[in-house]
């Protein structure tokens, strides 16, 4: 009996699987030397290559009958496991897309290879290898982004959920005080606003990616950042309630100073550099422990700095620990911003009041926390302010407060 010759691209799929520990090898090598790819280097060598196998045997197969249409629900099944999995490991959708480039270039450099070492393979062979390659790629890439997607609407939906669960017993329990509802009124009018500008435009990048593939790489970044602020609006507002109801006794604590400030500067630097902000800080060598509430304090000074760089767009912003007289102690956060105008003054730590329009994101909530985390530690807030100037806020605690009652 004759033997039926093995087609080229069966030759090339046979290679694959031969050298499938080089190619993860390479594989691994480009994706931790790639400094695009944050998540990736939290995880152990065995985490991140978990899928490769399913993907690579997707390729092989398809390259063996030279049709990806017959062995596509396989690769779709696999693509969707892979995405949900770095979903779950804290990937971007720019790092998923990423990492699989960079599979592509592996297979690519290894299609060359076995080109070069097989005569009787043929640039045809070479060119419908290529096709086979990159179509099954992106339809793995595609189908992954999907399923992060979906995850992501999931996940929207159930902060939804909970957002109109909690508003709903808030609002059978406003009803027996006519301002604190028409508050919480307010909260529903600008969560509802805001995430309907934020889904809005993440239907329209969704929506993009499907009707013109070649714009993928800006849909799939306005997505992304959609879904960070839809976080960051769901985060402010739990810190809030969490403040507002807090009814635990407040725990105070010796409170090394020295260490939170340099805690302060190391994380707010990144942003503040970000925009192209001059970053200044200062610390009294007078000032050591205190008593106090260390998160407490970590909460205010995080919510004024980040409220600094929002609303600055250049200049600079300042943070200082100080002395205050023998017996307090301050902290001081400046910024050459936008400024509070003077018939604002008295509104500024209300709820949902804000200093600038719709262009900056944000609920009005910072300043509300601040107030009442400033009156649990017994700290008194001042601020000035000019506009298109910018505003100093200036905060004083006791060194040892009163004992709560």
């Amino acid at each position: 009996m004759t033997d039926i010759p093995v087609s080229p691209l069966r030759r090339f799929s046979d290679f694959v699987r031969q050298e499938r520990t080089r190619l993860t090898e390479q594989w691994m090598k480009a994706v931790f030397g790639d400094v695009d790819l944050v998540e990736a280097d939290k995880l152990t060598y065995q985490q991140l290559a978990d899928h490769l196998p399913e993907i690579l045997d997707g390729l092989c197969a398809a390259l063996d009958v030279e049709d990806l249409e017959r062995v596509e629900p396989a690769i779709e099944r696999d693509a969707r496991k892979h995405g949900l999995v770095r979903w779950r490991q804290g990937y971007r959708i720019e790092e998923l897309v990423r990492e699989l480039d960079l599979f592509h270039q592996v297979l690519a450099d290894a299609l060359e290879e076995f080109a070069n070492r097989d005569s009787t393979f043929t640039r045809r062979h070479e060119s419908r290898a290529r096709r086979l390659v990159a179509e099954t790629l992106s339809m793995v890439t595609l189908t992954s982004i999907k399923e992060v997607v979906s995850e992501r609407d999931r996940k929207i939906d159930e902060y939804t959920g909970r957002l109109e669960r909690a508003n709903h017993e808030l609002t059978l329990k406003q009803r027996l005080v006519n301002d604190l509802y028409e508050s919480r009124m307010q909260i529903t009018r600008s969560v509802v606003h805001d995430l309907r500008n934020f889904l809005n435009a993440f239907s329209i990048a969704l929506q993009l990616i499907g009707r013109a593939p070649s714009k993928a790489d800006m849909a799939l970044t306005m997505a992304n950042r959609q879904a960070i602020d839809m976080k960051a609006l769901v985060d402010q507002m739990v810190e809030y309630s969490v403040v507002l109801g807090d009814a635990a006794p407040l725990t105070l604590e010796p409170v090394e100073l020295r260490e939170l400030y340099d805690e302060l500067v190391t994380s707010s630097r990144p942003a503040i550099e970000a925009k192209g902000l001059t970053w200044r800080a200062s610390f009294d060598p007078a000032l050591s422990a205190v008593t106090s509430n260390r998160l407490k304090l970590k909460q205010i000074a995080v919510n004024l700095l980040s409220n600094a760089t929002k609303y600055t767009t250049s200049g600079e912003i300042s943070l200082n620990f100080a002395m205050a007289g023998s017996e307090l102690w301050l902290i001081r956060v400046s910024d050459t911003g936008v400024g509070i105008a003077p018939e604002d003054s008295a509104r500024v730590f209300d709820e949902f009041e804000r200093a600038a329009g719709e262009d900056v994101p944000g609920t009005g909530l910072g300043l509300a926390i601040v107030k009442e985390l400033c009156r649990v530690l017994s700290g008194q807030i001042d601020f000035v302010s000019r506009e298109s100037v910018g505003t100093t806020f200036e905060i004083r605690f006791p060194l040892i407060p009163a004992k709560p009652q």
